[in-house]
């Protein structure tokens, strides 16, 4: 009774470490804004640090996926469910969702 209750113990840590540990992604893929991506409602410096914040929060417990994965829109539902996961700001959250909607 008692190793199934060690058995279990170590098992749930385990898995726990498992879901939320850092993967190792390949971050070559994810586009680097450049001038030509500042839209009216996205700056350069935005959408730079809302790449930066994309890859420091949301790689921590699942691969990225490129902002072309998702439309705007689906990228807007996706950050509604994510973000409350997150320990971002509110102002931090806005500047990931500028970044991975290529500021739309």
């Amino acid at each position: 009774m008692k190793k199934s209750k060690w058995f279990l113990l170590f098992f749930a840590i385990g898995m726990g470490l498992v879901s939320c540990s850092n993967q190792l992604t390949d971050t070559s893929n994810l586009y680097i804004p450049t001038p030509s991506d500042v839209t009216a409602t996205a700056t350069i410096d935005e959408l730079t640090q809302g790449r930066s914040l994309y890859i420091d929060n949301c790689e921590k417990c699942h691969g990225l996926y490129t902002p072309e994965s998702f439309s705007s829109s689906q990228w807007k539902s996706v950050m509604l469910q994510m973000a409350p996961k997150t320990r971002m700001s509110a102002a931090e959250v806005s500047l990931v969702s500028k970044y991975v909607s290529k500021g739309k």
